[in-house]
């Protein structure tokens, strides 16, 4: 199987698409594919000069918008549940395209959710979103404490001892920070196996070390820096899980789209 076209080809890459593209046959257990990715909205960014020169993407439509979404479509194709960040469920500048809907039938996936945290009418629906080929039991969406606009989503995966997984974009600063990883500490508290997944805007050491979340007994699935995409240098972008849960493999994939790169793991399924 190729890579996704227009994708960056290093050896960190091809490594990583390796592990992930052939399974390891000594694994006989169920796993899960979980990939994270903040994608700006489908607006490629690749230096900072970029964010005044492409600033109009965001308020007007753009002919290459609709590309982006499909290199991402043919990128996220491949794991079982996708937790997307910075996405629009459909406003002026997308020509009134849900980008969640978008994305999940590109990419041949059954189920998407999208959470609409910042109602800006016809010019903006900014939202948080999952997508995959797994159904996702008992979601909710909760609104983070804070300034208005964050948000997470909370979902199950299987029945009996069901797996909890949050997905969050989180505020900029420190104390809705903590306030934000104090809720979903609460969230992931009635269970014995969580993931939490997403945009940080912190780093899983100050995370895990340093804040509400510290005695959740989660563990870190990398500590390579996300953003950013062109040359990064801090690690927002996270995917935690609880320290009993066995991680096969893990990456973070140099897809340059977003100003984000995108995260992924592949987890054997708690018992």
């Amino acid at each position: 199987m190729s890579l996704p076209s227009g994708m960056a080809v290093t050896p960190v890459l091809l490594e990583s698409w390796h592990r992930f593209m052939h399974p390891d046959p000594s694994q006989p257990c169920a796993t899960l594919k979980l990939l994270s990715y903040n994608i700006q909205v489908g607006i490629q960014t690749r230096r900072y000069p970029d964010y005044v020169v492409k600033a109009w993407q965001h308020l007007l439509p753009s002919a290459r918008r609709e590309h982006n979404l499909q290199q991402i479509a043919e990128l996220i194709r491949h794991y079982d549940i996708i937790a997307l960040q910075e996405i629009d469920g459909g406003s002026f500048r997308t020509r009134y395209v849900n980008q969640i809907h978008y994305l999940a039938k590109a990419a041949h996936k059954d189920y998407w959710h999208q959470q609409l945290n910042r109602n800006l009418g016809r010019f903006g629906q900014h939202s948080n979103a999952v997508i995959g080929n797994i159904k996702l039991i008992n979601i909710n969406d909760h609104a983070l404490p804070g300034r208005q606009g964050r948000g997470a989503i909370a979902f199950e995966v299987g029945t009996r001892n069901p797996l909890l997984i949050v997905v969050a974009h989180l505020a900029l600063g420190r104390r809705h920070q903590d306030e934000q990883l104090k809720y979903i500490g609460g969230l992931i508290s009635r269970y014995r196996s969580a993931v939490v997944m997403g945009d940080m805007n912190t780093d899983s050491l100050r995370i895990l070390n340093d804040s509400p979340l510290k005695s959740a007994g989660l563990k870190a699935a990398h500590a390579r820096a996300t953003y950013p995409s062109w040359r990064p240098t801090k690690c927002y972008d996270q995917i935690l899980v609880s320290a009993h849960i066995k991680i096969i493999k893990m990456g973070v994939l140099d897809f340059a789209l977003s100003d984000h790169l995108p995260v992924a793991i592949e987890i054997e399924l708690p018992q």
